[in-house]
Parts: C-alpha cells; structure tokens; sequence
C-alpha cells in the first residue's frame, strides 16, 4: 500500500518502505478484520491522528474524527471505498495540517505511523504553484546548477541536492526537531510547522549553525585543514548524512552557494517548491543605512575600514507560498538566506520576505527587506584614503545587484530573473521604489558626466596557467590637455570580496592626454606572478585609479576577473541497472606537472548516493590528459546529471558535468 500511495503522492523517490503523503490529498489504508466486523451503515470507526509531543486539538496537532460518506479535503475525514476482502479506507488531511511525523490510530483496528508533507499540488496548500514543468523542477528535481563566476562571465556549477536519498528526509525532519524552537516549546512548534514561511525562516537558521546544532559552519580562509573546502562540496548528501550521523555536530566547511544548496535540498524535500539564485556585485549593508562605504589606498586597493562589503557573488534561496500574512499582492517567490550575515530578531536568519516587496521598495515587510534590498539596491560611496590621512571622494561607476540568475525551468541555460528584484535603472517605477525605500541617496544621485573617463577592458578569454593582458583604458572627453597620474594594480580576490596577494602593478606618474585623446594601458598577467595568490575562486581584482593633477579629482574603475579552469570531458551511455564505464578526462593547462590527482563523482540515482573516487599513481605532465574509468549502475530511467570534481597539487576544485539519458 505504501507504493500505491507514495506514487500518487510523488514521494516515491524517497523509497517505498513507509508511507509518505503530501497533506490535502487523500491517501489508502487497507484493513484486514475479521468476517463480518465491518457492516455498512451500521459499524462506526473512530480516528485520531496526532503529530508531536504534546498533541492539541486547539494547535491543529491532534484531531479526531469518524468515517464519513465521502472525504472532505478540507479537514481530517474518512470514508470506506470498499469492503470486499478488507477494508479499504481513504484518509485526507486538510491543505494546513502541520507538517511532520504522524501516528494515526484507527479504533480497536491498531495504529500505523506516517510523515506528512507541504503539497504544491494541492490549491488549498500555501506552497501550491501551478504547472507540472516548474514542479518538476522546483520540488522534484535531485540535481541542478548554481551560478558563480563573476557578472561577466557566469560560470555553471553542477549541484546534487539529492532531496530523495536514503536518509535525506530523516536528516531535513530532524533539523525541524533540533531548532531552538522547538526546544524550547515542542508543541507550539509542531503547529507551525503547518506554516511554510515559519519553517522556511527555521530552515534559515538552522542551515547554519550560528546560534544552535545547525547543519554547516561558516568559513571564509584558505585553511579548512580541520574540515572540508566549500569547494570540494559536489552536493547536499554528503553533508547532511554526515550532520544527522555525527549526532548534529556542525559540518565543517560552508559558504554561501553551499549554506544556499543544502536549504534548497531540505525545503524541496519537505515540499516546498524552492531554487537557489545568484546576485553578482551583492552589497552586505552592516548598518541597513542602503550606502555601501568604501576606501581605497593611494595605490586604488581596497582597505578594510568598516563592515560594508560588496560581494563578488552572493547565493540564497528563494521559496514560493502564499502570504497571507501581508496585504494581497505578495504571494510567490520569498528570498531566504541561510548564509550567517546579520542577525534578525536575535538570531542568525533571514527571510522570507516576498520579491514583489523588494522590488516596490516595501522594506517594512516581514522578514528582513532592508537588507535584502541592499544587496540588490545599495548605494555606493567610494573614498580615497590619502597618504596624509585625508579622504578624497572617488568618481566611479560601481554598482550592486547585476545579473541576477537561476537555473531555467527544464534546462541548464541561466535565467536572468534581475526583473523580479528591480525596475530598470532611471526608470520612473525606480525612482517610486527608492522614494517608499527612503533610499534618498538614490535619488539625490546623478549621472556624472566626467571630463575624464577610465574603464577596465580585458582579454577574451583569461584560462588559469596562462599568460594574458588587462587593459586600463583612459579616455580625455575635456577641450584640454590633461596630466594625470595612472595607477593600475591587480590582487587575487575572494568570491566575498576579501584581498589576497599581488598578482601585477603598474605605476605610471605622467601620462599626458590630449583634448579627445583615449589611451590604452597594458597590464601583463603572468602565471608565475599570480599562480600561488590565487584562492579556490580563481578571481582577480583589477583596480585603475586615475588622478588628475590639474584638479585632484580621483577616477576609480574595477573589475573581476574569473580565470577559466580546464574543462573536464565524460564519455559514455548509461542504460538503468546496467554497469556503466564512464571516461573522464582533463587536459593539464598548466606549465608544471599535476602531482595527487583525483577525480570524485556522484549523481542522484547514478552512483546509489555513494562517492565515487579514482587517484591517479602517476603525475600528469604539461599538455597531457588526466584520465580514469568510473564505473557505476544507474538506478533510475530519466534525465540525470552526472557530477565530478578534479583535485591535484596545483589544480583544485575543477567542477564538471555530464547530462545523460538513461534509458530503459
């Protein structure tokens, strides 16, 4: 009974062992009695089902209640479908029954246990959403792609979040045990745990482990000696069998992207349709007054005066339900972020709050809208911090909240949902939002018309282990000669924003520009010089600060840079239950030989939630190809994504994937 019902409920992904339903739909229970203790009309039957510790009629946690003519979806019911051989029951929980593990008992018949889901089927349920392809993907799908990179070249990393696997479910329903809320009163919790936007903001918390025995620690140096890199992440399982495993102990590493994977996992596998997105240039606003402050040295680097950061990529997630709590008009898509920033209402979460209320400029909503829309909306002030220790203000064109993108629906392209943030920049409908957002900067700022422009131009592409040129490139709009001085250096950087050592400068102290006149000014990039500065995120900061001399005024132009790793090629076509030889390679790009090389995979249904690993005896010369044989056996027909991860001395965290077909 348990695999009729789980299908027709869509949770047989998670096995087929125990019953799993989804709350306003009716689901089987089948009685053997003895002959002739069943009478139609006559035998009455009576039903309690409880959730929680501290079951409650008055929370929605207890409820009692007899067979019926027919089912009412709108509440707890029963009725008998048939009573040939057995009895055959149908049973519905109403659309806002609190989620979790159930214990049904049936009269003098015996009791039976079951877990009990949000259904985005069901349009009595908050989580509902329309259309089988956006369920598919949103609620159903094991595996996708977050965005990193940088605003200007999105890379696509494969993600397996794996919703399904063994002891995944078990692993997100002990997370709603553990939170502090729970704790603290177990009943008043398990009666909201009928409220998606009460357990999206409990997912919040506790992906994090800040304030409680959350899933994952924060970490944002280069020495994860003691734990495991973010980057080495290729999926959710793994870290949360090994939360559930240790006894609720704090997986050691995470950072954003990872913090955002593994909330997507756990409210997809309670129900609730969720995806993870990507703001490049997102703004940390420490004191929630919209200005991002920064200062740069004479040199045009950035220095670390105040908490304000602006954040090469920032990951979060975004949950789609109803919200009634808010005036008509915000249901959909909610930004949750689990990544620990700031605190809200004393505790290290943040969310949902609905798009819609960011993008109108509706701050005073719950949860959180100032800072979310800081991340998409801040101001930013640029300072130069003189040698004298005066402070000069800088002409630049940085902004926040660019390219804002998810994976699509059905594919692995990347869907630029900027839209659902924010009107067009200069559009009337922005200049409305900034004025509800009190975001007077905004509005006091306007376009600058510079006599003197500076930009930063790069080369088409930037491969890691190659040599290549930036450009800084100088243009004089002015009716006069002008005397400048250029400064243009280059750091390795950190996705969040964080320096590292030099990787190129160049100090020119006169470069003399006539009326009209556009200069171009090489900067060489040198593998030998920014090889042993580069982090796991393989981005460079390039700075050019301009000063004139004739007026003092500063111009400040910057740009990331994302150097490409090599690409890693899979072979082979995959039938289900039949072993499978896949052949990965990767070309060494570098001019040094790879030394420790290993290559890890997994897949949702591929690999049967195990890690595959295959280490390489013998080093990898210049030129030549990484290459190993995998073997494997699918376990289920359909669209799957097969992810691997590339290690060695010199080359780490190489990300690739393979989309395959498996056929029957």
């Amino acid at each position: 009974i348990c695999e009729f019902n789980n299908t027709d409920h869509r949770t047989e992904l998670n096995g087929t062992e125990r019953l799993i339903v989804r709350r306003g739909q009716p689901f089987t229970v089948n009685l053997h009695l003895r002959s002739g203790a069943y009478q139609p009309g006559s035998s009455a039957l009576d039903l309690t089902a409880e959730t929680g510790p501290q079951p409650s009629d008055q929370y929605g946690t207890r409820a009692s209640f007899g067979l019926t003519d027919q089912i009412d979806t709108s509440q707890w019911s029963a009725a008998v479908t048939s009573h040939m051989d057995m009895v055959s029951l149908s049973i519905c929980s109403p659309p806002d029954a609190p989620i979790g593990r159930w214990r049904l008992s049936l009269g003098q018949a015996g009791q039976f246990e079951f877990v009990l889901l949000y259904n985005p089927w069901c349009t009595g349920d908050m989580v509902y959403m329309e259309g089988e392809k956006e369920l598919e993907e949103y609620v159903l799908a094991q595996d996708g792609i977050i965005f990193r990179g940088n605003s200007q070249y999105p890379i696509p990393t494969p993600w397996n979040f794996g919703q399904f696997e063994d002891g995944i479910l078990d692993a997100c329903l002990r997370i709603l045990d553990m939170n502090p809320k729970c704790l603290r009163n177990p009943g008043k919790d398990a009666s909201g745990r009928r409220n998606p936007i009460y357990v999206s903001r409990v997912i919040s918390a506790m992906v994090n482990c800040n304030d409680d025995q959350g899933v994952l620690l924060g970490k944002w140096t280069n020495d994860y000696t003691d734990g495991v890199s973010p980057m080495s992440w290729r999926g959710s399982v793994e870290i949360l069998r090994n939360w559930d495993r240790t006894a609720c102990e704090p997986v050691r590493y995470g950072q954003c992207w990872v913090f955002a994977a593994v909330a997507c996992s756990v409210s997809r596998a309670l129900g609730i349709p969720s995806r993870v997105i990507t703001n490049y240039q997102s703004a940390h606003d420490s004191n929630s007054n919209l200005i991002i402050e920064l200062f740069v040295d004479e040199n045009g680097q950035l220095m670390k005066n105040s908490r304000d950061m602006i954040w090469n990529y920032h990951c979060w997630i975004e949950n789609w339900m109803t919200r009634p709590d808010l005036q008509t008009g915000f249901d959909g898509w909610q930004a949750v972020d689990p990544t620990p920033q700031e605190k809200s209402e004393g505790v290290y979460c943040c969310g949902p709050i609905p798009l819609k209320a960011i993008k109108q400029g509706e701050i005073t909503y719950k949860y959180d809208g100032p800072f979310i829309f800081a991340e998409v909306n801040a101001d930013v002030h640029t300072f130069w911090k003189l040698k004298d220790g005066r402070t000069k203000k800088v002409i630049t064109t940085t902004k926040v909240g660019l390219k804002i993108s998810t994976k699509s629906v059905g594919s692995d392209e990347r869907e630029d949902i900027t839209h659902l943030y924010k009107y067009p920049e200069g559009s009337e409908e922005e200049r409305e939002t900034f004025t509800k957002a009190n975001h007077q900067n905004k509005l006091l700022q306007q376009q600058d018309n510079a006599g003197l422009l500076i930009n930063v131009k790069v080369s088409p592409e930037m491969r890691k282990g190659c040599d290549f040129d930036v450009f800084a490139v100088v243009t004089n709009n002015t009716g006069s000669e002008k005397k400048c001085r250029l400064v243009f250096g280059s750091r390795a950087v950190s996705y969040n924003g964080i320096l590292g050592g030099n990787c190129g400068f160049k100090d020119l102290l006169n470069v003399q520009l006539a009326p009209g006149q556009e200069k171009r000014i090489a900067l060489r990039m040198n593998f030998s010089n920014y090889a042993s500065h580069l982090t796991e995120d393989n981005l460079i900061r390039l700075a050019a600060l301009l000063v004139d001399y004739s007026t003092q005024e500063a111009y400040l132009a910057v740009r990331n840079i994302v150097l490409v790793n090599p690409e890693i090629r899979i072979l082979g076509e995959p039938k289900e239950r039949r072993k499978l030889a896949a052949e990965i390679t990767l070309q060494n790009p570098l001019s040094v030989p790879l030394l420790d090389c290993c290559f890890t995979v997994e897949g949702s249904n591929l690999t049967d939630g195990k890690i595959i690993t295959e280490r390489l005896d013998s080093a990898v010369e210049p030129g030549q190809d990484a290459k190993v044989k995998i073997y494997f056996t699918p376990t289920r027909s359909g669209l799957r994504k097969l992810v691997v991860d590339f290690d060695s001395n010199k080359l780490c965290h190489v990300k690739g994937y393979r989309n395959v077909i498996i056929g029957k």
